[in-house]
């Protein structure tokens, strides 16, 4: 799918800042952070029209926030774009990436009478197979 398509499902109006978000994170093979997304972001636009746009995206779920720790951010597309079910996400401590694992379904918890879940993220981390073959050799 393309930006132009995303937006228009989501009832937004093109912008080339908008346009370029979307396309530089369908393009990425992993979860971007916002400096990693700003860098690839052909054109330049002003931090406020940078962040402005990024929150948009984010409060119409067109990208979804994956939170590594206080430190680390990444971002994503939604699954309500993707169509994805939901999956858990895992985060490389060697080269910082994070991939969703779309083959890792999210479970569904028991809670305690009265706690009612909105969602639910699961962040694994570790070694990715890139890595680890790296440091074997």
């Amino acid at each position: 799918m393309k930006a132009i398509e995303i937006l228009n499902i989501h009832n937004l109006k093109r912008t080339s800042c908008r346009e370029g978000i979307i396309e530089v994170v369908i393009t990425a093979k992993q979860a971007l952070s916002e400096n990693e997304i700003r860098e690839r972001l052909a054109g330049n636009y002003d931090r406020t029209t940078f962040y402005r746009s990024f929150k948009t995206l984010e409060e119409h779920k067109i990208i979804h926030k994956i939170v590594v720790d206080n430190q680390l951010v990444k971002y994503a597309l939604d699954n309500a774009v993707t169509h994805k079910n939901e999956h858990a996400h895992f985060y490389c401590n060697e080269c910082n990436t994070v991939k969703c694992l779309e083959n890792v379904p999210v479970q569904q918890y028991q809670l305690p009478d009265g706690y009612f879940d909105v969602e639910t993220e699961v962040l694994i981390k570790g070694t990715c197979a890139n890595c680890k073959n790296q440091a074997s050799n």
